[in-house]
């Protein structure tokens, strides 16, 4: 009997537990969660709501900003000018789609974030 509340108090933590956890363990958070989980490694996922490549600016980075458009993002994915060419297409074509990224999380500015340094670490998926 004991093993069984045991068993079952574990299943329901999982359940409860904020952030689903993925095939293979990796933690999947929204956007919003993000900010909960800075330092760690997980997925992220949500809708794109703004698509920026600043190919003026040092490093050229392009940002992909989810929840809301920038300057209110709630999250946001970075890919540096040097990976770009890696993605095809190119992020432009995110805009509005569910995107999930995986990496580690860290804040910048206050904003939580991942640097996406190869198509490998986001999954486009169709709305």
């Amino acid at each position: 009997m004991r093993r069984y509340v045991f068993l079952l108090g574990t299943v329901v933590a999982l359940l409860v537990v904020p952030g689903a956890y993925a095939r293979g363990g990796r933690r999947v958070l929204s956007p919003t969660q993000a900010a909960q989980a800075v330092g760690q490694r997980a997925t992220v996922c949500g809708v794109v709501a703004s698509v920026h490549f600043a190919a003026r600016s040092r490093d050229r980075p392009t940002f992909i900003d989810l929840g809301q458009p920038y300057p209110d993002q709630v999250f946001t994915i970075v890919i540096w000018g040097d990976d770009r060419s890696r993605f095809n297409p190119v992020p432009e074509t995110w805009q509005g789609k569910k995107v999930c990224v995986t990496g580690f999380i860290k804040l910048y500015r206050g904003t939580p974030e991942v640097v996406a340094y190869g198509p490998d670490q986001i999954r486009v998926l169709s709305r």
